[in-house]
């Protein structure tokens, strides 16, 4: 593997997390009827979660080609990150669907 899994794990922490605070900022600007903010906040929680992505990508493409990856209590956190940002979004995205269907802040 060309990058090292370390740096793997953490790209997936990072854009994770940046991620999941992109979708959550994202639902209290739709909360408030800022609808533009919200919908920019879900585009750059996407662009993060593709990042991460890309990375896991790397590890699987590794893995599936034979590389022995050892597991490691970085690996779960990074994954978790990730799925969890994947979660976020997903909610975050029925929220704002909601909060335009009202269409009146909360």
């Amino acid at each position: 593997m060309d990058i090292k899994i370390e740096t793997i794990m953490m790209e997936l922490v990072v854009n994770g997390g940046n991620a999941r605070s992109c979708a959550l900022q994202a639902i209290a600007a739709a909360r408030e009827g800022k609808f533009e903010l919200a919908d920019k906040q879900i585009k750059e929680a996407e662009a993060a979660i593709e990042k991460a992505h890309e990375f896991q990508t790397d590890i699987l493409q590794a893995e599936a080609s034979g590389e022995h990856l050892e597991m490691s209590l970085i690996m779960v956190h990074a994954q978790d990150h990730l799925m969890n940002s994947m979660t976020v979004r997903d909610l975050a995205n029925e929220f704002i669907k909601l909060y335009k269907k009202a269409d009146v802040p909360c």
